[in-house]
């Protein structure tokens, strides 16, 4: 039996952690994880072997600084993690690895008048034809992640009465969907989800704080502080979208007036050009119309870009980040949009947290939030399993 101190349990707390660091880098050198992990390169040399030896990670000659380095990811037949978004229009299922390669991925339209069953239905018959597809074992399933379009309650799991998808007030939609799959779900709102995929596979990889800001059909931001999401006591850190811009604006679906979301969400942008463009338009078309060079869309977008820029002016004076990425399909307008926001925040921010921004597009597009999913699911999963050879319970259920 370990006992605490014990030569034997310092080396089982060693070999886990290097295979967190591992499991949510994706792959490191050595030298990177002696860095991540404060232990010693010879120390890190002899786990890796161990590991290696014991089948739980691969090794490759790789590069790193113009020298010859190795570098370590976790088999890719260790376990599987499996990613759920739930979008305003659309449902987007992703299977991935350990070794953060994605097996599968395919996303459905999702009827936006659909009662929660018939998404969870949705759900559940698309997760399994994606392990069917790519043949994987059930057993190896480490867990799920599942990104929702709303604030959902960080005690309970519930979803809040201001979600977008209709219908769905009140469930609790990692329950739900641990009960039709068997195994652990972890939940989180879209926003925060399009952070943590952009900042594991896109445009804030190596960077520790970032704001990622998602205009969809409402505003919210997923906030990174010293490399983990920020949520808040409640969950709803990251509502961007209810910043007040002016007291006497629209009456935004929060009840107050002037919201951010009255000026910038596509609910409220796109009936403005009804009259010149006709009603059947989406955020997609405006952003491409813009690009050809349609003068009212481009007007449209512009004046966006400033009024998304006032509310990241405000985060760069309370939070000061040092990136913020714009996802959605307001990203796809680049300059256009982009322009815009930079002109808004060096007039809005401090000085010197203004010019220490780095503003950029998502990478990653509408795969941010699935992508994110399967990052949530990495890191909620335990390690011990890992070592011990079995996934079997490997991560806490969501409650």
């Amino acid at each position: 039996m370990e006992t605490p101190g014990s030569q034997s349990s310092l080396h089982r707390a060693n070999l886990e952690r290097v295979v967190r660091a591992v499991r949510l880098a994706g792959s490191l050198t050595q030298a990177e994880i002696a860095r991540t992990t404060g232990l010693s390169a010879a120390t890190v040399s002899n786990i890796v072997r161990e590991l290696k030896e014991g089948g739980t990670v691969e090794v490759t000659p790789t590069s790193a600084g113009g020298r010859r380095a190795r570098s370590v990811s976790l088999s890719g037949d260790a376990g599987i993690v499996i990613g759920v978004d739930f979008g305003h229009s659309h449902l987007r299922v992703a299977v991935g690895n350990l070794a953060h390669q994605v097996l599968a991925e395919e996303a459905e339209p999702l009827d936006v008048d659909a009662s929660a069953a018939q998404g969870f239905d949705a759900a559940e018959a698309l997760v399994n034809r994606l392990i069917a597809a790519t043949g994987v074992d059930r057993s190896k399933i480490a867990g799920i992640g599942l990104g929702v379009p709303g604030p959902l309650d960080v005690e309970s799991g519930t979803l809040g009465s201001t979600a977008i998808l209709p219908g769905w007030t009140g469930t609790r939609p990692a329950e739900e969907l641990r009960g039709r799959l068997g195994v652990p779900v972890h939940i989180d709102n879209d926003a925060n989800l399009g952070a943590l995929g952009e900042l594991v596979w896109g445009a804030g990889k190596g960077v520790r704080d970032l704001a990622y800001i998602k205009v969809s059909s409402g505003v919210g931001a997923g906030l990174v502080i010293d490399g983990k999401i920020y949520r808040g006591p409640g969950g709803t850190a990251g509502e961007i979208g209810h910043i007040t811009l002016d007291e006497s604006g629209p009456v935004c679906r929060c009840g107050n007036r002037g919201c951010l979301e009255t000026f910038a969400a596509a609910r409220y942008v796109l009936p403005l050009l009804h009259s010149s463009h006709g009603g059947d338009l989406s955020m997609e078309t405006v952003v491409r119309l813009a690009r050809d060079g349609d003068p009212g869309c481009r007007r449209v977008i512009a004046d966006v870009g400033r009024h998304i820029g006032s509310g990241v002016a405000s985060l760069c004076n309370l939070l000061n980040p040092s990136r913020v990425v714009l996802g959605g399909d307001l990203a796809e307008a680049g300059e256009l949009v982009l322009g815009p926001i930079r002109e808004s925040v060096g007039r809005y921010a401090i000085p010197s947290a203004a010019r220490q921004l780095s503003l950029f597009p998502g990478a990653l597009g509408g795969r941010a939030e699935v992508l994110g999913a399967l990052a949530l699911a990495l890191g909620e999963m335990g390690d011990s399993a890992l070592l011990d050879g079995s996934l079997a319970g490997a991560a806490p259920a969501f409650t």
